[in-house]
């Protein structure tokens, strides 16, 4: 007798699930019932969407080609998909089962078959089929006689309704992949590769807090975690070292408790293997476990096999936020199931060469990775653990001297034990990556192109997801790529500075009332009023010795910081210059003592460098200059010309006027840049005035207030050194009486030739109900403004349509930048990969392409 339908149909949650059935059969009444409509990818739909006819096989080739590709992109992100189409044939369902290992799917097949009579009378009822009996009779015969042969073709599950009942009561069910394990969010312990070091093991665990308890015969083993945490094994549990079985105990032991997960290494394979009496090679160290194993008691032997057959692939814990395989997984294996999957968490990938050792030259896959799960492997030995690109490998070689490594998560902490000794001399001496170079710094030697081109959306703390077009990042490889200074350095680059709302007051366009009044709007208690400088913007990097610089940085040579502009460019040309001030720099900072106030070898600063004309010469030669030059010579032509003129009797007098003040209003301009202009010889000649302290070891300095930082700015050019003060007040924006003497302070700078000054919320960084506010205001005094917009700015006609000036672009834009710069600094401090650092960089450098009035 035929053996009865299953009626329970549990499937893979990520799957491949392809409908066979007859026309008639009811696969798309089945499909809606179990499944979402936007899983279910139907031929008949797609004929629709390409002709509006669903019934025109004349496009069946098309509409199977956008099956495929909507199903493949549904997989390529993780979710189940549903072919509903007769797939009757067994080279239709061929494509499929390739489909689905692409994506390292499960490919499930559902074979609905309610009898040829059922499919002939469905189809009679339908106007739209006017086929006769012959279609479904052959399809359903098509079907039956390739029934047996479903699994052959590659399918993981074939389940078969092949009655009207069956297929009326089919329930369909979901369940998570073995190896998915995400509603798990431990806190876990990760330990890498044991090699029978039961030893280290135990010493290790009682590190971690784990208590081991053995039974008098030192036959079981009851391992006791810590509250809530559980162990993770990275394989490799077995060969090589001095005791296999105690490990297999204790990891047996609390896997059966539900304490621990087991990945499967490589070494569990094949002793897996030989006790299934399958031919393998007795070698690297399987012999020891063998001779081990024959002296142990009968039940450890016993249960070994089914523990080994249970080990998987990889376990995918906390959300998805972390994978554990032994040797690795690339992003698009994670969470999923098949024979690739396994093969790479097994052996990781090699290049096919063989080194001088006589072993595989390993793929350096962590490269490459680019995912969000941080995956945890072995199976291959370094001396030290470090991250490359969200990836760790804690096989730090204990068998072969060095020592166990565990990893706490989500501490991220590393705790490791040494080896009691040398248990195995290796093949391949331990060796750390690139000469001097953390791993993710020689990891970061070259940056993808891909990582940072194309439309980009870049997720911050401060202001959410922010879009860069793809047309800003264009404008930002060519900047980035033919001017930038080495990118190891360029871990930040500074945000743009929205002015004041423009002044009602007649003869100005800027004046701090406005700025106060903004910030009071916005209920802001007090705000810093800091000078502002008239130099050039330049971000330092300042690290206390050549060391410190190759070790956090991962530069190269015998340089001791970097100095770079707004848009990234070194802001010397002459190294010598560079390092000389860095150094003049550093006995500042050692003066104040903050090396060991902040406990960090290296900081950065964002500072003014003066004068203007260090960095600016070029300008003032080139383009504000010969605008001076040449108006002069033409106000004088002119005016001389009119004197003849009215000696002739002719009554110019109103022109005579408008021509004398247009002339001083370009006097005016020639004399704007004076007081920021002087010759520059050595480093005796600059001035730098810091005032923010961006980043240190492990903190990002974004949540002290401008009063700290203003002040740690003082302790700095507390000294004679290239350091120069600068002067700051505290107002409170509702105070009329200190928003006056604000101004007062404002019109005295301005007027003796300094630039203006910057009003900042008290707070680095400000809210209000509406969201950000801006970080910080430009009040620019009336001649500075002369160099910005022309010497007859000013004029009374001019200030109405300067006037009309938008700035919502302009401070839209500094909010933007100031989450990117901030986001940038989060990911360097935390050690992240450069091209993450870089994301947000040049994404910074992108935006400042936007089509914003410079003169802002």
């Amino acid at each position: 007798m035929r053996e009865p339908d299953k009626t329970d149909l549990t499937i893979p949650d990520f799957a491949l699930v392809v409908l066979i059935g007859s026309t008639g059969s009811g696969k798309s009444t089945f499909a809606a019932k179990h499944f979402l409509p936007t899983e279910i990818i139907s031929s008949d739909r797609c004929r629709g969407l390409i002709t509006d006819n669903e019934t025109d096989h004349d496009v069946s080739a098309d509409a199977f080609d956008l099956v495929r590709e909507i199903a493949g992109k549904r997989l390529k992100h993780r979710k189940l998909a549903v072919i509903d189409a007769t797939n009757v044939r067994a080279a239709d369902r061929k494509a499929w089962v390739e489909l689905a290992r692409r994506w390292h799917a499960l490919p499930v097949a559902v074979v609905i078959d309610p009898g040829v009579d059922v499919c002939v009378a469905r189809n009679a009822s339908r106007p739209d089929r006017p086929f006769g009996p012959g279609v479904a009779q052959r399809m359903t015969r098509e079907i039956r006689k390739g029934l047996g042969g479903l699994q052959r073709e590659g399918f993981r599950q074939v389940w078969k309704l092949t009655s009207e009942t069956s297929i009326d009561m089919a329930k369909v069910s979901r369940q998570p992949l073995w190896t998915d394990k995400r509603n798990d969010h431990g806190p876990f312990d990760i330990i890498g590769d044991i090699h029978g070091c039961a030893d280290e093991l135990q010493i290790l665990l009682s590190r971690l807090g784990y208590s081991v308890a053995w039974s008098e015969d030192h036959r079981t083993v009851a391992v006791t975690p810590p509250e809530g945490r559980k162990i993770v094994f990275v394989g490799d549990l077995v060969d090589r070292g001095p005791n296999a079985p105690d490990v297999l105990r204790i990891a047996m032991s609390m896997v059966a408790a539900g304490t621990a997960y087991c990945v499967q290494g490589n070494h569990e394979r094949k002793l897996g293997r030989w006790l299934e009496g399958r031919k393998v090679a007795v070698a690297h160290g399987l012999q020891q476990t063998i001779d081990q194993l024959d002296a142990q008691d009968r039940g450890l032997r016993e249960a070994l096999p089914a523990f080994l057959d249970g080990l998987r692939s990889h376990v995918w814990l906390d959300g998805g936020r972390l994978a554990v395989a032994h040797a690795g997984l690339r992003e698009e294996m994670i969470g999923r199931g098949s024979g690739a999957v396994r093969e790479f968490a097994l052996y990781g990938e090699t290049t096919g060469e063989i080194d001088e050792f006589g072993l595989p030259v390993r793929a350096d896959w962590a490269v490459a990775y680019r995912g969000k799960t941080a995956v945890i492997y072995g199976h291959t030995p370094v001396l030290s653990a470090e991250w490359v690109n969200n990836t760790l490998c804690i096989d730090t070689g204990c068998v072969f001297g060095g020592k166990l490594t565990a990893l706490r998560w989500p501490e991220r902490e590393l705790v490791d034990v040494p080896a009691v000794q040398t248990w195995s001399e290796p093949i391949r001496p331990l060796g750390e990556s690139g000469a001097g170079k953390s791993a993710q710094a020689d990891a970061d030697q070259v940056l993808d192109y891909q990582d940072v081109s194309g439309r980009r959306w870049i997720e911050t703390e401060l202001r959410g997801r922010i879009v860069v077009a793809e047309e800003n990042a264009s404008a930002a490889l060519e900047v980035m790529s033919r001017f930038a200074l080495p990118p190891q350095w360029l871990i930040y680059l500074p945000p743009t500075m929205s002015p004041s709302e423009t002044s009602s007051q007649g003869g100005w366009l800027e004046r701090p009332e406005d700025a106060f009044a903004y910030f009071r709007e916005r209920d802001v208690a007090q705000v810093v009023c800091e000078e502002k400088h008239m130099g050039s913007r330049a971000v330092i990097a300042l690290c206390r010795n050549a060391q410190t610089a190759r070790d956090r940085f991962g530069t190269l040579g015998d340089g001791t910081g970097a100095i770079w502009t707004r848009t990234g460019r070194s802001f010397f040309n002459d190294p010598a210059m560079t390092e000389g001030l860095l150094a003049r720099l550093r006995a500042s900072v050692e003066a104040a003592d903050l090396w060991n106030e902040l406990n960090s070898d290296w900081l950065l600063l964002d500072t003014e460098i003066m004068p203007w004309s260090a960095k600016a010469s070029n300008l003032i030669e080139s383009q504000y200059a010969p605008v001076a030059t040449s108006s002069a010579a033409g106000f004088q032509v002119s005016r001389e010309a009119l004197a003849r003129a009215m000696a002739r009797g002719v009554d110019a007098t109103a022109l005579d006027a408008r021509l004398e003040d247009r002339a001083s209003r370009a006097a005016k301009y020639a004399t704007a840049w004076a007081p920021y202009v002087w010759p520059v010889s050595g480093i005796d000649d600059l001035k730098v005035a810091p005032f923010h302290l961006l980043a240190s070891e492990g903190r990002v300095w974004f949540d002290q207030d401008h009063v700290w930082h203003m002040r740690l700015a003082d302790r700095l050019a507390a000294g004679d050194g290239v350091v120069t003060r600068t002067r700051w007040h505290t107002v409170d924006p509702a105070d009329d009486s200190a928003c006056a003497e604000a101004v007062a302070w404002w019109e005295t700078l301005t007027g003796s030739g300094g630039e203006g000054m910057v009003v900042k919320p008290h707070d680095f960084i400000s809210r209000s109900k509406k969201g950000l506010i801006q970080p910080a205001l430009k009040v620019r005094g009336r001649e500075y403004l002369r160099i910005i917009y022309g010497p007859e700015y000013d004029s009374p006609d001019n200030l109405i349509r300067l006037r009309e000036r938008s700035l919502g672009g302009k401070r839209s834009l500094a909010l933007r930048e100031l989450a990117l710069g901030h986001e940038a600094l989060k990911r360097f401090v935390a050690k992240q990969p450069l091209r993450r650092i870089h994301e947000c960089v040049f994404g910074v450098l992108a935006l400042e392409s936007e089509p914003i009035d410079p003169r802002l």
